[in-house]
């Protein structure tokens, strides 16, 4: 056998290696996942399968290859185009994403996101993955003197995998993901596996062209490959880039600045540089501080609801928190988001006051970390199918109502909003008003989002009517009188969420398929009609 597998450590460095590049493309592949299907457990889910699928079938075409070939150069040939294919993963995969959205958005109704994800994981995953499958049984086969070491040699492969894979795990989490980016962590990690394909041929001084055809693949894929952008399409973009919960994007135009979280489901936060309503959830989300003026308000001055204290759980980059402090006279605001790169964003591009204090926390864990009670309690927290469920449960919602003042307000900023009778906003509405006395939604026009108001003061409606009569500038009046307009009241029905069980991605999933066939639905019409050159022209 060749000198350098002579000394088993490397073998059992192959393995370690093997090991950590498999756990850094599983967590690679759910961040380039992310913002087009969201970072919800059913991507998770898809992915962890879909690269367990891949390992299995590895291991035992793996076992069966060093069987019959007992060759390591097969091993080490397979290790090198596990190397290239990963690194075409930041130049490709993004395409391939897209291709397979496009495609099934078209040609499918339900179960969109699992079908999307799922397939383009098996497109992108599979074969890299299936190849570095065959690294531990092929490596037993290698290292096996005789049976009477086989457990010795078959523990050791294990412990350095594992170990391997440990590393592989934590480290693009929380060193190159937030470094550099998923794009560099793909490139990363596959220069580990191209190293060690070249250390094995470079001391056989064998497969000299397959060497050099890799390290020039690897070296273009690099090249054009190592942009972390995920919008490829998108132009002059402010600010693009990841932290450890998100891919971030900031767009600028002359009216706004907008915060996106992901790149096929909309907008996150906003800035209006005229300083003016958004025209969008938050608009409707400043009935909230009115509310909670208490009816013995009711036909005071707007002074009355001078010195709130507003908390916001999911702060965003300060969109509702800005609003607030413009609308109503001296009220405090402190905010709660658990990304702080979105924070630092925030004062960089969305002008939010330094006088707003954020903390970088969970929602729930800091309102279990806090005894302080609030006027307004806002919580949005809620971002496409990505719900948190710890924040969406009979349980929270009960610490939520605890940490309000008598006449407090809970706003709940409600996505993905359907006309099933057991969607997850009816699930949210039903489980709120087991929890609150007086519950009331509204919709907010021209989007999917409904925002809901919770309290335990049953005049919550004729406070905010009262107060609204009452407001000086024309624009927020006009807002709230839309919104005195068209409050629905609410009560407990059998939908309940809890701690226990909370099956918010599912139902979630549900709402972006109907979402996504009301939206569609004209242009799946004409690729019917028309096909392909039909739509492209209607386009």
């Amino acid at each position: 056998m060749e000198n350098i597998l002579r000394n088993k450590q490397y073998l059992y460095m192959t393995e370690f290696f093997a090991g950590m590049s498999v756990m850094a493309v599983e967590m690679g592949a759910s961040r380039l996942l992310a913002p087009y299907f969201s970072s919800s457990q059913i991507v998770y889910t898809i992915v962890i399968g879909t690269i367990m699928i891949a390992m299995a079938l590895g291991n035992v075409w793996g076992g069966r290859s060093a069987d019959k070939n007992p060759d390591p150069d097969r091993l080490y040939r397979r290790i090198l185009i596990a190397a290239v294919w990963i690194a075409a993963i930041p130049l490709l995969g993004k395409y391939v994403i897209l291709g397979v959205s496009g495609l099934l958005i078209l040609t499918v109704s339900n179960h969109f996101l699992v079908l999307a994800a799922f397939i383009a994981c098996m497109v992108i995953f599979v074969f890299p993955l299936f190849l570095l499958g065959t690294v531990t049984p092929s490596l037993a086969k290698y290292t096996m003197g005789s049976l009477e070491d086989s457990g010795k040699i078959v523990g050791a492969l294990g412990a350095f995998n594992t170990i391997g894979s440990i590393i592989g795990t934590f480290l693009p989490t929380f060193v190159t993901i937030p470094a550099a980016g998923t794009a560099a962590t793909f490139l990363i990690f596959s220069g580990v596996l191209l190293i060690l394909g070249l250390l094995y041929f470079v001391s056989k001084r064998a497969n000299r062209k397959g060497c050099m055809a890799a390290v020039v693949l690897f070296v273009l894929c690099s090249v054009f490959g190592h942009s972390d952008s995920f919008a490829f399409w998108e132009k002059n973009l402010a600010y693009e880039g990841e932290s450890i919960y998100n891919y971030l994007q900031v767009k600028e135009n002359d009216n706004s600045v907008i915060l996106s979280t992901n790149v096929l489901f909309g907008v996150q936060s906003i800035f209006m540089k005229n300083d003016s309503l958004t025209g969008m959830y938050y608009d409707y989300a400043l009935a909230a501080p009115l509310m909670a003026g208490g009816m013995e308000d009711a036909g005071a001055d707007m002074a009355q609801t001078a010195g709130q204290e507003v908390l916001i759980l999911g702060m965003g980059t300060g969109t509702y928190a800005r609003q607030c402090m413009k609308y109503f006279d001296h009220v405090t605001v402190e905010g709660v988001e658990i990304d702080q790169r979105i924070t630092d964003l925030a004062r960089e591009y969305f002008a939010l006051p330094d006088s707003v204090e954020v903390t970088t926390y969970d929602g729930r864990a800091y309102l279990q970390a806090v005894d302080k009670k609030y006027d307004v309690i806002m919580v949005d927290a809620y971002q496409d199918i990505t719900i948190p469920f710890q924040m969406s449960s009979t349980e929270f919602f009960a610490m939520v109502q605890e940490h309000l003042k008598e006449d407090g307000v809970m706003v709940v900023n409600m996505n993905m909003q359907s006309g099933e009778e057991d969607s997850i906003n009816a699930y949210l509405t039903d489980t709120i008003s087991g929890v609150f006395d007086t519950v009331y939604t509204v919709n907010v026009a021209g989007s999917t989002n409904r925002e809901l108001f919770a309290s335990q003061n049953p005049k919550i409606a004729a406070v905010l009517a009262s107060k609204t009569r009452q407001l000086g500038d024309p624009q927020l009046k006009a807002m709230m009188e839309r919104v005195c307009g068209t409050l629905e009241p609410c009560e407990k029905g059998g939908y309940i969420l809890t701690d226990d069980k909370a099956p918010v991605e599912l139902l979630g999933m549900r709402a972006i398929d109907g979402i996504i066939r009301d939206e569609i639905g004209y242009y799946k019409k004409i690729f019917k009609e028309k096909g392909i050159s039909g739509l492209l022209k209607e386009m």
